[in-house]
């Protein structure tokens, strides 16, 4: 067996075109409902021996929301953006649209002052490749969807531009396998239930 990470996606605090970068607002009444309704299925990955978060406080509060009492980790954060943190992207793009336009362009680029995409990627991989490697260890990991994409670059050796094709919900889980520098993406469903003659 393999070491098991399972993300879950902190809950919303906002519609998606108010999301804002490196976003510090706590969860809001519509997030708690959201953690609520999801609360009976996620429970179970709180059996995890591992269980960590971002310090965003949405994603803390899900974790806490869903009975997991995470630790947080600082290498789980958002992307730094420098001077476009607390933005949206239509805010900053009406400050500076050049810029955005070059930072959609070439993800290597940090116009705002911050981390570029590949070193975020390379953070959140470094991240997943220190986990504790024993056979069979399960781990989830409650982070903001960001996080998420960029985790799911990095396990799939995927160009950094490819962060921009992956859509992570709220409250959505996947699970990756592996050891540190050799990971899978598992897609889990229920078991298919036998047909009937």
């Amino acid at each position: 067996m393999a070491l098991r990470v399972t993300f879950v996606a902190a809950a919303g605090s906002s519609p998606v075109p108010s999301e804002r970068f490196e976003d510090a607002r706590p969860l809001d009444q519509a997030g708690w409902s959201e953690v609520q309704r999801a609360a009976h299925d996620l429970l179970p990955l709180a059996a995890a021996e591992l269980r960590y978060c971002s310090p965003a406080p949405r994603s803390r509060a899900t974790g806490d929301g869903l009975g997991y009492a995470p630790l947080v980790q600082l290498a789980l954060r958002d992307c730094d953006m420098g001077r476009w943190r607390g933005l949206t992207l239509g805010e900053a793009m009406a400050r500076e649209p050049e810029a955005v336009d070059a930072w959609l362009a070439d993800p290597r680029s940090t116009p705002h002052g911050g981390e570029s995409l590949p070193d975020f990627i390379g953070r959140v991989g470094g991240w997943l490749d220190t986990r504790p490697a024993e056979d069979g260890c399960r781990v989830v990991a409650v982070a903001e969807p960001s996080v998420i994409r960029a985790a799911l670059v990095y396990v799939l050796k995927a160009p950094p531009g490819t962060y921009w094709t992956i859509d992570v919900r709220s409250l959505s889980t996947i699970t990756v396998a592996g050891r540190p520098g050799r990971w899978s993406l598992r897609l889990e469903g229920v078991p298919a239930q036998p047909t009937r003659a």
